[in-house]
């Protein structure tokens, strides 16, 4: 996994950016008019991905930033361990553990498909397949 770079003023609200080495998603973002001596001012506030965490970034418009890429796939469940699930990459067949989200526990079942994310070396699980 990797990151990219890109300027500030060409994101947009559901993009992701790397803030404090965390993967986020812009949840809002403002533009201030630039000023007699200065440039434009961008203002993100942004949600990780992982953890749930409100960020804000303040940046001039043109300055670069990391976004970091984000890769999709599908993985079926082997075995669910308390609130943990044992999960089968469909495409590569690796196997590894991932934590099962709040708002799908008891909702997953051993032989079932999730969709997960994986960024910066961190993997989580999106939502189930149906």
């Amino acid at each position: 996994m990797g990151r990219e770079m890109a300027e500030v003023g060409k994101l947009n609200e559901g993009s992701f950016i790397v803030v404090n080495e965390e993967p986020c998603r812009i949840a809002k973002m403002t533009t201030s008019a630039p000023g007699k001596h200065g440039h434009a001012k961008c203002k993100l506030y942004a949600v990780g991905l992982f953890d749930g965490q409100k960020r804000t970034l303040v940046k001039p418009s043109d300055a670069k930033v990391e976004i970091p890429i984000i890769e999709r796939s599908t993985a079926q469940i082997l075995a669910i361990m308390g609130n943990s699930a044992q999960l089968m990459d469909l495409s590569s067949y690796e196997t590894f553990e991932l934590s099962i989200p709040m708002e799908l526990r008891g909702e997953l079942e051993e032989g079932g498909e999730v969709e997960y994310i994986q960024a910066l070396g961190r993997k989580k699980i999106e939502r189930k397949k149906s």
